[in-house]
């Protein structure tokens, strides 16, 4: 079921019922920075599943779940700390406690408002960083009235700080980003053998329907996908990588027509750097030059910038 509201006119965003007083908000076409949400609702009010990138798309995510009439957001959870997940926390900071993995905290202090400098002409409005008031290592349990939401920590695997939502009596994940229907995965900030570890565990959790941080609401055949592509990245670079292939030059010469339904596909060269490193010896997670690495990705791209609509 679809829930109409006012953040319709707003912006390009749906708002679907996936279990009893349980929806998705997810914002189309799911690319950089077009990130999805979750709402969860019980007794006098709502647990929120990540927010938005722009002062905007948080205002219509706050008219959305206000339009539901189940009570102020008393719960935010970020899955991690990237900024299109978490610069609109401020719009709920006034009745919501902020939850996230111990890292996200301090990985969002350090990196402050960065991500508004990569797409300086996106109207990103009045956001601002706004810390976890709550952190944690591996798991908490929180309660949505009578209902249970599990918070597992399944990081390093996009990021080194990726938090799950887990509706055990509903069967409903909300995946952050670990994983993104229609998208092509992104490990940069992560890890490749750590993301392909996070699959297999989620897919022992055996969902009815799954939310990723991007695209459209999916079930479990999302974990065979990404699977399929995080093996594809780990293959190609245990081959070009002892050839001293740079990852530019193994995303290039590599088949990924496999996988050509993927949005943003320029990612791979940002996935293989992560894999490189892996094979050097860096630990999961482990800062690279970001900044390099995406240069390289709008090379791959023919030299168009990375489409931002957010």
């Amino acid at each position: 079921m679809s829930v109409p509201g006012p953040a319709g006119a707003a912006v390009a965003a749906d708002l679907t019922e996936i279990a009893d007083g349980v929806f998705a908000h997810t914002q189309p076409n799911g690319g950089w920075c077009l990130s999805n949400a979750g709402v969860v609702t019980g007794g006098d009010g709502v647990l929120l599943v990540d927010t938005a990138a722009t002062e905007r798309r948080a205002r219509a995510l706050a008219d959305r779940v206000a339009g539901l009439g189940a009570g102020p957001v008393r719960t935010l959870v970020n899955t991690h700390s990237h900024g299109d997940h978490t610069f609109g926390n401020g719009i709920f900071a006034g009745s919501a406690t902020v939850i996230a993995h111990e890292r996200a905290r301090n990985e969002m202090a350090e990196t402050g408002l960065a991500l508004t400098g990569l797409w300086p002409d996106v109207e990103w409005g009045d956001v601002r960083v706004v810390l976890p008031d709550i952190t944690f290592a591996e798991e908490l349990t929180v309660h949505v009235g009578e209902r249970r939401a599990e918070l597992i920590h399944v990081g390093p695997a996009h990021s080194t700080n990726d938090v799950v939502v887990w509706l055990p009596d509903e069967r409903v994940l909300f995946a952050g980003d670990v994983l993104m229907s229609t998208c092509t995965p992104f490990l940069l900030f992560g890890s490749v053998s750590g993301a392909l570890a996070a699959v297999a565990r989620l897919r022992e959790f055996r969902p009815r329907t799954v939310v990723c941080g991007h695209g459209p609401v999916t079930g479990p055949e999302i974990f065979d996908l990404t699977e399929s592509y995080l093996r594809r990245v780990a293959q190609v670079a245990a081959g070009a990588y002892p050839q001293g292939l740079s990852p530019l030059q193994a995303a290039r010469e590599s088949d990924w027509s496999e996988f050509a339904h993927l949005l943003d596909p320029e990612r791979v060269v940002g996935n293989l750097h992560r894999a490189y490193a892996e094979l050097a010896g860096a630990p999961p997670g482990a800062p690279l030059a970001a900044t390099g690495v995406l240069a390289e990705m709008v090379e791959y791209n023919g030299g168009r910038p990375l489409t931002c609509l957010a």
